[in-house]
């Protein structure tokens, strides 16, 4: 049956199982209705895990998630897994179900608005990249939005493995609360188990007992900004707990290039470089695009406000030098 436009109170009644899009608030008073009746609401990425067979890889933060989640679908494809790559990258999860095998992987983007409606999501291996202030039109506060991203994780046991950024304290803060393994990684520091840099290059190591494992050089990477470095790390510690050898990370990553509209180049007219970096939907992730350039950047802002503070963006708040941003404007 198809009902359009609203739904009656009695059409969610007559249901066993709900199914609601990431788009849709739960405090939507239809929604509201439902619960107090106690018949169950689920989201798509909920429905799916309930079938995907194989091994799983969910990857979520406030930036970066789309980088890496594609960046770990290459390294695993290079290292000739089954592997497919869906979620909030653009592939509902449900769709992957049918290709999903027992001996193959599922590299999932998942966002806040997908966890929020996942009871029984359980990935073999989960990261969260970073948390700063977003959706807080959706979730209300900072606190609703890091309790949604730190469901990724919530039913991970000890054979699992949580992958977490230690130089984010937002997400660092979830390993308190994990019952999973724990896998750091960093641009600043070595870390006892996970993917660190250290002189220039990227090492993992499996455990505090064991010797790192060189990587790759920071500067074979093509990527530009030091965010695009942590998205690095994350991916080549969620490859390496799935068994990728290091020299194959090494060369996907080598041969990897920005996923569109991800700083994404453009052209060069009249001496001026041009770059689409329209994924950034939120003041951190811009500022972290404008780090990634050395000088000289007109700034044209747009899109929609989601209750952001905007003041971060003045320097030198911005933590860029003086004369680095020349210009900026919102359309």
């Amino acid at each position: 049956m198809v009902e359009a436009g609203g739904h009656g109170l009695l059409t969610f009644r007559r249901q066993d199982l709900i199914v609601v899009s990431p788009g849709v608030p739960l405090d939507t008073p239809e929604l509201v209705q439902v619960h107090n009746f106690g018949l169950p609401v689920i989201g798509e990425l909920e429905l799916a895990a309930r079938f995907l067979v194989g091994k799983t890889i969910a990857i979520t933060g406030s930036n970066g998630k789309t980088t890496t989640t594609s960046l770990c679908g290459e390294i695993l494809s290079a290292a000739h897994l089954q592997v497919q790559v869906g979620g909030n990258i653009g592939v509902p999860v449900i769709s992957l179900v049918d290709e999903s095998r027992e001996d193959g992987w599922s590299v999932l983007e998942v966002s806040s608005f997908q966890l929020e409606t996942a009871y029984q999501f359980r990935p073999n291996i989960a990261a969260i990249l970073n948390i700063s202030p977003d959706h807080l039109d959706r979730h209300g506060n900072l606190e609703n939005y890091v309790a949604a991203k730190e469901r990724i994780f919530a039913n991970q046991g000890p054979s699992d493995a949580l992958v977490l950024n230690a130089d984010d304290d937002a997400a660092a803060r979830a390993a308190a609360r994990a019952k999973s393994r724990v896998f750091w990684f960093s641009h600043t520091r070595i870390v006892r188990q996970g993917a660190f840099v250290h002189d220039g290059a990227i090492y993992f190591r499996a455990s505090e007992q064991s010797a790192p494992e060189f990587i790759l050089k920071v500067g074979s990477i093509s990527l530009k900004g030091q965010h695009n470095v942590e998205n690095v790390l994350a991916a080549v510690c969620a490859a390496r707990l799935a068994g990728v050898a290091p020299e194959v990370i090494r060369d996907a990553v080598e041969r990897f290039h920005a996923v569109e509209h991800r700083l994404e180049f453009v052209a060069s007219v009249n001496g001026v470089d041009y770059y689409n970096d329209s994924k950034a939907t939120n003041v951190d992730a811009a500022m972290k695009a404008i780090a990634a350039f050395p000088s000289g950047i007109h700034l044209i802002l747009g899109g929609k406000d989601k209750n952001s503070d905007y003041r971060l963006m003045r320097p030198p708040h911005s933590g860029t030098r003086e004369g680095h941003l020349h210009h900026w404007r919102c359309g």
